[in-house]
């Protein structure tokens, strides 16, 4: 017979919960697959001071995610060994949640010190992963200041709702082309009426590679890496964010083979700090939080600064509740002066809901003598 089962309220029950059920009665064992066909693939580039960052995010994918989990990291050797070492030290129960590799920078078309010099550090290696990562089919790319407040399962299941042309997937740059950046100063082509943003990019890397694309270089198509460095030198005496216009030019002239999806899937100041115009994170809370600017590091958007410092901060191996989510209301008291501090919620839905899941998924019960794994 089952001898306990816990069941309470998470907060008393959660310290004791540390390991996971791998099943629950009344289901057959799952037979394992290979790890690449149960790896959620995320890739990052990180180089420069963008170490600590990078395992912040990385952190909060591990701490949310159910399925197994494939980090790419891209880095500059120097950092190659404190990747490594700090990976290492994390505990063994969130370990053997990823497996990952260190690869260095590298560029297969064009002029390397162009491309590392264009926009930020080692920011064009992203539009080399379709070359790069040849057996990988899928993949997320986000940058080294995002934060996942939900399971990137969540994301992931994006890809099923692709149609037969999408093989990318971003959000906007901007929810009011008004007040939008591309529709006001761009000096090229970009998509849809506000341009998209490249922080958070899933994509189909099989389709990638296997699409000739419409460009301004030549009438006919040409393949995602024959096309990169013609586009980059046409357009690089008008382009301001470096790849993400390269991006956005791109599906400019290729705009069924974009998947759009909401803003809660990429949250930046600029959807709070002018007044909340992000309707999906009203309504759903946001799922990934984009710090960029910079805003993890400085006094100027301390909403999201708090949200960084907390999930840096947590013990790894203590109640969710207690040493991450109430430090994180308490931390949001103090931002309640500013725009994004006046909507709490807008933050706390979604990682108050993961909480709740990962709880659930870490409940233990008890096997009795007649009940065998």
């Amino acid at each position: 017979m089952i001898r306990a089962v816990c069941f309470q309220w998470w907060e008393d029950c959660f310290p004791c919960c540390i390991p996971t059920i791998l099943w629950k009665p009344g289901e057959q064992k799952r037979s394992k697959e290979p790890s690449s066909l149960q790896c959620m693939h995320l890739a990052v580039v990180a180089c420069g001071d963008r170490l600590e960052e990078t395992l912040i995010m990385l952190k909060s994918a591990v701490l949310f995610s159910s399925r197994r989990l494939c980090f790419h990291i891209f880095s500059e050797d120097s950092l190659k060994p404190e990747f490594n070492k700090k990976l290492q030290e994390w505990p063994s129960s969130y370990t053997k949640k990823f497996e990952y590799n260190i690869y260095p920078i590298t560029f297969s078309v064009g002029n390397a010190q162009e491309w590392k010099k264009l926009f930020k550090p080692c920011a064009a290696q992203r539009l080399f992963l379709p070359v790069i990562l040849k057996d990988v089919d899928s993949l997320l790319y986000v940058d080294t200041d995002v934060l996942f407040l939900r399971p990137i399962d969540d994301i992931w299941h994006i890809l099923k709702e692709f149609n037969s042309t999408q093989l990318a997937a971003m959000a906007p740059e901007h929810e009011i082309p008004k007040i939008g950046w591309y529709s006001r100063f761009a000096r090229h082509p970009y998509y849809g009426t506000t341009g998209v943003n490249s922080g958070v990019m899933l994509m189909n890397l099989t389709r990638i590679r296997n699409t000739q694309f419409r460009n301004s270089v030549i009438p006919s198509g040409l393949t995602w890496e024959e096309m990169l460095y013609p586009l980059y030198q046409k357009y690089k005496n008008y382009i301001t964010w470096g790849d993400q216009d390269l991006l956005n030019i791109i599906f400019y002239f290729n705009p069924e083979c974009l998947y759009v999806f909401p803003c809660q899937w990429n949250y930046r100041p600029d959807h709070c700090m002018y007044g909340s115009n992000c309707k999906g994170a009203e309504e759903e809370g946001v799922s990934i939080l984009h710090g960029n600017r910079g805003v993890y590091h400085d006094d100027k958007q301390p909403t999201f600064k708090a949200l960084y410092e907390v999930i840096r901060d947590f013990p790894f191996e203590d109640n969710l509740f207690q040493s991450l989510y109430y430090p994180l209301q308490s931390k949001f008291l103090d931002t309640v002066h500013t725009l994004c501090g006046r909507i709490p919620q807008v933050f706390l839905k979604q990682i108050e809901k993961t909480m709740k899941k990962v709880y659930e998924n870490r409940v233990i019960v008890y096997l009795g003598a007649n009940h065998r794994y």
